[in-house]
């Protein structure tokens, strides 16, 4: 499938007509959150894409969005079931074990580099923005691209986030470019929902006491310095890589092991439902000030 935006290398500086369109694709999504982190290699992929399987499982209506432009990952854990579509200027989002996905990957050849430069990959992820149509949603995932740059700042202030959540590993390396994530969203008025502790601790078996490969408790005491709340961690199981190549839920299998991962990811569906919860109420009671913020950032993405 093509994607629908530029047509040609002479032209890639005008903007296809679809991007005029006054459709809003993101009306009827409850909840729309950022899933990101300061680095590559902590499994903010893998944490989307389970995230949004536990809540899938609890009843909730969601989707997710790939918008890592140059390395996009997750059509490899959720091979689609049906293929993105197009309906007149619009798209209709891949769906995945009934979740709704749209990524780069669907309009790339397998192992083929997405070239583009920066202004060309903000237009594409403006593109999944405002001209993919979702639907009734309770959850849109947005699982961010790592680092600090214009494709985070252009989701930051187009894509209606509630708020967002961090992934981490334990290690020092990954709690001090979480941090500089972190600033980020600060500095663009996006709540911190929580910190997520990926690859906490390994079991060897189900008898063994837990293995602290990567430190210990660095997301948790991560979130008692930024005053934010902690989600909770995630295990280092082996079971949750296989499942992730080969495009398998991890809700699906019933060993002790899988159960353990299982759990955790759902544990963490839980706490973000409460906190989102709670984090709408509170912006509802400011509603003023909430809107006033949107409004300055719109300024300053015109200036």
């Amino acid at each position: 499938m093509p994607l629908p935006i530029f047509k040609s290398e002479a032209n890639k500086n005008t903007p296809h007509p679809i991007l005029k369109k006054t459709v809003d694709t993101l009306a009827n999504i409850k909840f729309i959150i950022g899933v990101a982190a300061g680095k590559g290699g902590v499994g903010k992929s893998t944490v989307t894409v389970n995230l949004g399987l536990a809540l899938k499982a609890e009843g909730f209506k969601v989707g997710i969005m790939d918008t890592d432009i140059y390395g996009p990952s997750i059509r490899k854990m959720l091979p689609e079931d049906q293929s993105p579509q197009q309906k007149g200027d619009l798209i209709i989002p891949a769906l995945s074990q009934g979740i709704k996905m749209i990524s780069m990957a669907y309009f790339r050849k397998e192992g083929e580099a997405s070239a583009v430069r920066a202004p060309i990959a903000n237009s594409l992820i403006s593109h999944f923005i405002k001209n993919v149509l979702w639907g009734d949603l309770d959850f849109l995932l947005l699982d961010f691209p790592p680092g600090t740059g214009d494709i985070q700042i252009t989701l930051s202030q187009q894509a209606r986030l509630i708020g967002a959540v961090m992934v981490t590993t334990p290690q020092e390396v990954a709690l001090c470019d979480v941090k500089k994530a972190m600033s980020l969203f600060n500095q663009v008025k996006i709540p911190i929902i929580g910190i997520v502790e990926n690859m906490s601790y390994y079991l060897p078996d189900e008898k063994s006491d837990p293995v602290y490969l990567f430190g210990k408790e660095g997301g948790e005491k991560l979130a008692v310095q930024s005053n934010v709340p902690f989600l909770g961690q995630i295990p280092l199981d082996p079971y949750i890589c296989q499942c992730g190549d080969l495009g398998l839920s991890i809700f699906n299998e019933n060993s002790q092991l899988k159960t353990t991962s299982a759990c955790a990811f759902q544990n963490l569906a839980k706490e973000l439902v409460t906190h989102v919860t709670q984090l709408e109420s509170e912006q509802k009671r400011g509603i003023g000030s909430f809107e006033l913020i949107w409004k300055e950032m719109a300024e300053v993405k015109h200036e």
